[in-house]
């Protein structure tokens, strides 16, 4: 059955990923000021700076007292977390040291609080399995005898459940950046809203118990960042990473991230800076598909590897209309009975008298369905399916774990729930269930690159995220999103660690994406570089690869002049005892592209060779686009596929992202805005329209030569004199005159 989760994913365009982050020896003092400051209401901002960090920290205390320095930054990043006042923090550009100023971003993970399955057996296991037989074991993805015994990963999210008895075996403690103590526990309902996300992540990567992790005799250490709610900053995600490299893991897993396409925040400089200092970064990638250019940061980072979800081949449950020929795809809720059902049966109105024998559709609006899910049931109603899930009101949906179900309950699409509705009204409606086996593919959810302003080709990979069953304080749940993905390859990471200790870090990523599998459409056509990165990762062909291609995800930028020419270098390592011939197949013919490429090439046993690959394109002879491709790398008995992307200087990427209008929580007569730019912009002027009219209301803001990166300001309240929720329009005016639209919402109270 699909989960609860996939449910959501059919409805809503959700981000199930966290935050961004950091190391530092971290001081007693600086401990106290971060927990002062997550419960105060002042303006929080973090600065890169250049020279030494601890003396500029002197400085700032010296000629700037109402500004407190909130933490030191100088292992991962060189920079402060300060909070007061905007006036005096915007001040501190007119510092030398001062390089860059970054607004302290707020996290959370989308995961509703779980009910959790509370299997007590391997048979009670057993049995849930043949119940749900889309249930994905992250054991599975382990084919090798490999545990990743010794190797220390480092888990950066809400905390991890460290009683959990498939969790204790293997915990090797860490630290709460939240609480500030040693215990990184999740968050228990006396605390506030509890989490579970960490434990399941954790429980992906090194559960031993009666759930087993991809690398189950792994060293987990587990960083808390995010508290009540799965709530948090940069701030402690920066500090959560500094302590993860401090205490010498190997391996960090960042199921976290943001909306923001760009790389150059705090937190993807520091996955580049803890890359550096020996420590493989694996990040997802984000829950914003299927649109492209979504990938978020820190995913966006250079040396992040990220990682996209992908869905195996599973049945799937659909109601049949035959009269109309009409197929609806139902998502089953797990913490209901298994959709099993057979025979025909008749749709009514869930909240009708005569319900008996019959499944219920109900609409899902502000109120919680969850007394007349109940009644229906008392009834003698066989199923129930749901329509209307919005962003909005999907919190009642959470209600419904209440309910003790006997029944199947299912989620089916707004579109299709007023279809039954309406011909419902007009006649009986009888739906047979049916089956279809739905076709491997990457998940719907998973974020699509590339990256806008360095133009990389992301994910690197993707790896299982769909229907994951793992640890949750209290017993197990299935969740989905790139969060599951991601530590499926920190496991893969540990793993490959143990089977090659002399290998380097460079090495053992190169031979996941060597010997990654590329995912194919139904009619056999390569799935999209930006989609599937090399493709998905297969732990035992990484272990055994006689070949390695360093730096195989070929970016070459965006093409900017009418002819121009570009040059990527690969690196090719023969593992074997022998040599290797090497040659590349022939690419299509592609009008405006061509390549140079070697003809073929000799590389001696245990040896490494770099190689250019060179693309030329015309411009004047492109469509508007993204071009991405594959090229094909044989040697004596395989064949290895190397993605490749470049931008046309026409291509239609988001030069706005990430806008933000809300109230300033220190100053209620003030909104705050801030939005990223990708490049650099002449104007921008934001005009307010009324969302069902249409009539123009005003223009809220205009600002004049933005540059690249994060942009934010504030209005005061009395300078606007619209009210209430708005259709807002963006144009954007760029350097070279183009002008471009962007839409969004805003809410002025």
């Amino acid at each position: 059955m699909l989960s609860f989760f996939i449910a959501l994913y059919l409805f809503l365009i959700q981000i199930d990923e966290l935050p961004e982050l950091i190391h530092n020896e971290f001081m007693t003092e600086s401990q106290e000021n971060i927990r002062r400051s997550a419960h105060s209401s002042d303006i929080s901002t973090i600065i890169e700076v250049e020279g030494d960090p601890e003396k500029h920290e002197k400085y700032i205390e010296s000629y700037f007292p109402t500004i407190e320095v909130v933490a030191t930054y100088q292992s991962l990043f060189n920079g402060l977390a300060l909070k007061g006042r905007p006036d005096k923090l915007m001040s501190l550009f007119e510092l030398d040291f001062v390089k860059a100023m970054f607004p302290v971003q707020t996290y959370t993970t989308l995961e509703i609080s779980s009910q959790p399955l509370t299997l007590k057996s391997e048979t009670e296991l057993e049995n849930f399995l043949k119940d749900h037989p889309n249930v994905v074991l992250p054991s599975q993805f382990n084919n090798t005898k490999y545990t990743g015994k010794g190797v220390k990963i480092g888990v950066i999210d809400t905390g991890v459940d460290f009683t959990h008895p498939d969790i204790q075996t293997n915990y090797r403690g860490g630290f709460d950046l939240v609480d500030l103590d040693d215990e990184p526990m999740e968050t228990t309902e006396e605390e506030g809203l509890p989490t579970s996300h960490g434990t399941h992540v954790a429980g992906i990567i090194a559960a031993k118990g009666m759930l087993k992790g991809v690398a189950p005799d792994a060293d987990i250490h587990a960083y808390r960042a995010l508290g009540p709610g799965g709530f948090g900053t940069s701030i402690q995600v920066i500090a959560a990473m500094e302590e993860a490299v401090k205490d010498g893991v190997d391996v960090i897993n960042l199921s976290l991230g943001n909306t923001i396409n760009g790389p150059d925040y705090p937190t993807s400089k520091a996955v580049n800076e803890a890359t550096k200092l020996g420590v493989i970064v694996v990040v997802a990638n984000g829950n914003s598909g299927p649109t492209n250019w979504t990938v978020g940061a820190p995913a966006t980072a250079p040396f992040a590897f990220s990682v996209g979800a992908f869905q195996h081949r599973s049945d799937v449950p659909f109601l049949y209309e035959p009269i109309h020929r009409k197929s609806i795809q139902l998502s089953p809720l797990t913490f209901a009975k298994p959709w099993t059902l057979t025979r025909d049966y008749k749709i009514v109105d869930g909240t009708s008298e005569d319900v008996r024998g019959k499944i219920g559709i109900f609409l899902q609006e502000d109120k919680s369905l969850e007394e007349a899910l109940r009644r229906f049931q008392q009834e003698g109603g066989v199923a129930a399916i749901i329509y209307g899930i919005s962003p909005q009101n999907q919190q009642w949906l959470e209600h419904l774990r209440e309910v003790q179900f006997t029944i199947p309950v299912a989620l089916i699409s707004l579109k299709d729930g007023r279809w039954i509705e309406d011909k419902m009204n007009k006649e009986n409606l009888y739906f047979k269930n049916r089956y279809e086996l739905s076709d491997q593919k990457v998940a719907n959810f998973s974020s699509r690159g590339p990256v806008t302003v360095n133009w990389m080709l992301k994910p690197d990979v993707i790896a299982p995220g769909v229907n994951i069953l793992s640890t949750v304080p209290g017993g197990y749940e299935i969740l989905n999103g790139t969060s599951m993905a991601a530590p499926h390859v920190a496991g893969a990471v540990a793993v490959i660690k143990e089977a090659h200790p002399k290998w380097t870090n460079e090495q053992i990523l190169g031979a996941l994406k060597t010997t990654a599998s590329q995912i194919e459409t139904d009619d056999g056509m390569k799935v999209e570089p930006i989609i599937q990165g090399t493709g998905l990762v297969d732990i035992e062909a990484a272990v055994e690869t006689d070949t390695i291609i360093d730096e195989s995800l070929l970016s070459f930028g965006k093409i900017g002049g009418h002819v121009e020419e570009r040059t990527v270098e690969i690196t090719v390592e023969n593992l074997k005892d022998e040599e290797q011939t090497y040659y590349f197949d022939i690419p299509k013919k592609v009008k405006g592209i061509s390549w140079k490429l070697p003809q073929s090439f000799t590389i001696p046993p245990q040896q490494k060779k770099k190689v250019p690959i060179t693309l030329k394109a015309n411009n004047l002879q492109l469509e508007k686009g993204t071009y991405q491709d594959w090229l094909t790398l044989n040697s004596d008995e395989k064949s290895y596929q190397l993605p490749y992307l470049f931008i046309a200087e026409t291509a239609d990427y988001p030069r706005i992202m990430g806008f933000s209008f809300k109230i300033d929580r220190s100053d209620q007569n003030k909104y705050q805005y801030q939005f990223y730019a990708s490049e650099r912009v002449k104007s921008l002027q934001i005009q307010l329209y009324e969302p069902n009219s249409l009539v123009y209301e005003g223009t809220l803001l205009t600002l004049k030569d933005l540059t690249v990166g994060m942009n934010e300001g504030e209005i005061r309240r009395s300078d606007i004199e619209q009210r209430g929720q708005f259709y807002a329009l963006m144009i954007v005016q760029l350097e070279n005159g183009e002008l471009l639209n962007y839409s969004t919402e805003i809410v002025i109270e």
